[in-house]
């Protein structure tokens, strides 16, 4: 593609759906890189298209943008990215998203019986959770949430 005739910001916006505003805000967190025409206008790679929508799909998966950039920031610049790079990012991503699916499930199938918060308020929390041992690890729940950052 000849970089005369990228995309302006505002076909990028009506073609991803996303708000002028939030392409900017992306860009400004580099996960896309836009250039300038011979006019001084601001294009977009016909690439950012995808780029774009697989920011939207990742934060609807619990993403955070710096674990998307990282894997954005893999994927080669100035072409549109191959079935293969998007699959060597799935592959990335699978790992947390099953560890994001085991968490749910225990969450799910512990949640009538605990909240898993070591507060005590519960009768059964002095069978589980004498002491406060719990309490000792710090605040928040301790028992669900799994590799939490302390």
């Amino acid at each position: 593609m000849a970089k005369d005739f990228g995309l302006s910001i505002g076909a990028l916006a009506a073609r991803t759906g996303l708000a002028v505003s939030a392409i900017r805000y992306y860009e400004a967190q580099g996960l896309v890189k836009p250039w300038r025409n011979a006019g001084g206008q601001r294009r977009f790679d016909r690439a950012d298209l995808r780029r774009l929508s697989f920011v939207m799909v990742a934060q609807q998966f619990g993403f955070s943008l710096p674990q998307i950039k990282a894997q954005l920031d893999r994927l080669p610049g100035g072409r549109t990215p191959t079935k293969e790079d998007w699959k060597e990012i799935a592959e990335a991503f699978r790992t947390d998203l099953s560890a994001k699916i085991d968490t749910l499930v225990r969450l799910r199938d512990d949640l009538d019986g605990c909240i898993g918060c070591g507060c005590l308020s519960l009768a059964s929390c002095r069978l589980y959770n004498p002491d406060d041992r719990a309490g000792q690890k710090g605040p928040g729940p301790r028992y669900l949430i799994a590799d939490r950052p302390e």
